[in-house]
């Protein structure tokens, strides 16, 4: 029996050569550099579509991912969701177990550059977690830079993310939520507000009032990850505690109070002088 993909991959086949797209299966499997046997198996059910030959029909012709892995959507993508889409670099184990690829500060730099480039993401470290939503979908780690998000985020922070299909952007982002948002340019964590569907911009917001908010373009856009939790650094000590605090405003009563003792006794000999001419 066929997987549900394998099945959906067979529809994508059959509407291609009802439409004449393809003139037939050997024509599809050669024009995607497959053999043209080994096709045949998948489409009497005796094999299950490759990952690479998804991609390749996915590059080739516009199948539409969306829907080979949920079902939902169009058989095939517009000539717009295509030129726009690229397919997401994954790392996995021996046992295909997908990993969660972190990228480091002094990586992000050349992360918007390099996304179409796999050895640039496969030799970024990787690790896993035990918990077993980060053991579904796609997820990466990222390097929290700067304090525009403080207190909530610090330097030296990392966040753990989803990753967030392009065409979920519209309907997916919400408002107030904390995502990485990486652009032509740039990795910056901030807040949203979707402005997608009116306006085709972002706009960003930091949690540090000192920074003013801002608008991006849709099409300057490249990836969209979705924040769920965050690793911070752990201080045994912490430098300024609720104790320290009490201390130092004692002491400082303790200075106003014999500072007034002394302006009190200042003025009292003032006042003798005075009384005295």
């Amino acid at each position: 029996m066929n997987s549900i993909v394998t099945q959906r991959f067979i529809k994508c086949h059959d509407k291609l050569r009802e439409e004449n797209r393809v003139r037939s299966s050997r024509q599809f499997a050669i024009s995607l550099d497959y053999l043209p046997q080994s096709l045949s198996e998948i489409l009497k059910g005796r094999r299950d579509v490759t990952i690479d030959l998804l991609r390749k029909a996915v590059e080739k012709y516009k199948v539409n991912p969306v829907f080979l892995y949920t079902g939902e959507g169009p058989l095939f993508m517009s000539e717009e969701d295509h030129r726009d889409f690229r397919v997401l670099t994954i790392v996995t184990n021996v046992q295909e177990d997908e990993r969660i690829v972190h990228v480091p500060l002094p990586a992000q730099a050349g992360y918007p550059g390099e996304l179409s480039q796999p050895n640039f993401i496969q030799n970024l470290p990787t690790y896993t977690l035990p918990d077993y939503k980060y053991k579904v979908g796609t997820h990466r780690s990222f390097d929290v830079a700067g304090d525009s998000m403080e207190p909530l985020l610090y330097e030296g922070d990392k966040v753990i993310c989803n990753f967030l299909e392009p065409t979920l952007w519209e309907s997916g982002i919400k408002d107030n939520y904390v995502y990485v948002v990486v652009t032509r340019s740039d990795v910056t964590v901030k807040r949203v507000i979707n402005h997608l569907t009116k306006k085709r911009q972002l706009q960003l917001i930091s949690d540090n009032e000192s920074y003013e908010s801002y608008l991006i373009n849709f099409s300057d856009i490249r990836e969209i990850w979705q924040v769920r939790a965050k690793i911070c650094p752990f201080f045994p000590a912490s430098p300024v505690s609720k104790q320290n605090v009490h201390d130092d405003v004692r002491e400082l009563r303790q200075v106003i109070h014999d500072q007034s003792k002394i302006i009190g006794n200042l003025n009292q000999t003032i006042e003798r002088l005075l009384n005295q001419k």
